[in-house]
């Protein structure tokens, strides 16, 4: 975005659009469901969402720049942490989000399952 870009409202909610993987727009090029932002009474910025599977590559990325390595090169405590946070986020409603997440922490699918079960009974405690 060119003239928009300078805007400081823009400034403001452009690292919480990039946190989430969506992409801004001219207000005039939004589509159907893509989302304006207005403020003070004028559209100023149009936000295109990811699509759901596109936001946990985006979220898994981030996770292994936050980590400095690769997710499967991390402990069996840290990848624990991780399903957890990946749960509370949704990426398990995400269809073959199991799949995805076990494939990025090198884990098989059955070893995801087993995080997500041991949580699930602690919680039932």
């Amino acid at each position: 975005m060119s003239a928009a870009g300078d805007d400081p409202f823009v400034a403001a909610v452009k690292p919480l659009v990039d946190a989430m993987g969506g992409v801004l727009l001219p207000p005039g090029e939004a589509g159907p469901d893509d989302v304006v932002l207005s403020w003070q009474g004028a559209d100023v910025v149009a936000v295109r969402l990811p699509q759901l599977a596109e936001s946990l590559d985006h979220i898994l990325a981030a996770l292994e720049r936050r980590h400095g390595k690769p997710l499967a090169d991390l402990d069996r405590k840290t990848k624990q942490e991780i399903v957890r946070t990946l749960e509370a986020r949704g990426a398990f409603s995400v269809r073959h989000g199991v799949e995805t997440v076990a494939s990025a922490l090198g884990v098989s699918r059955f070893t995801v399952y087993n995080y997500l079960n041991r949580e699930n009974a602690a919680k039932g405690r």
